[in-house]
């Protein structure tokens, strides 16, 4: 059994980068295996043999798949990411509604009494709300 003063502190140091390497490599691998299940562009059967690759070669795999399509992993995150953010955008817009025209028009009658706009503009921004 090895006690704390047993354990020089490079191997201390050489156990954690170890560690952190070996995190690094299983973060990798899993974003490797969400950006071939993500790929619209590949069919199902190319899906099949790279997970199969990249699952029983792995450090070969990842290697190959990374030379391969990595240039465009980047590009397919980003627009999964804008995909992700326009769907969250249109369920905001859809459930928290706009201001009803009862208040549009109670805004654009301050605005006319304040003098800011004439009575002709304020006609056509009410027949606006109105249809």
């Amino acid at each position: 059994m090895q006690l704390a003063y047993d354990y020089p502190l490079l191997g201390a140091m050489w156990t954690v980068l170890w560690i952190s390497l070996w995190v690094l490599w299983f973060f990798l691998l899993f974003r490797i295996i969400g950006d071939i299940f993500r790929d619209d562009t590949l069919s199902g059967g190319m899906k099949t043999v790279w997970l199969l690759f990249v699952i029983l070669l792995p450090f070969l795999g990842v290697f190959v798949y990374v030379v391969a399509r990595g240039r465009g992993m980047g590009r397919r995150e980003q627009k999964h990411a804008e995909d992700q953010k326009k769907a969250l955008d249109e369920y905001i817009r859809s459930t928290a509604g706009g201001p009803s025209e009862v208040e549009q028009l109670a805004k654009l009658s301050e605005i006319r009494a304040r003098g800011d706009i004439s009575d002709a503009e304020f006609n056509r921004a009410k027949e606006k709300i109105l249809h």
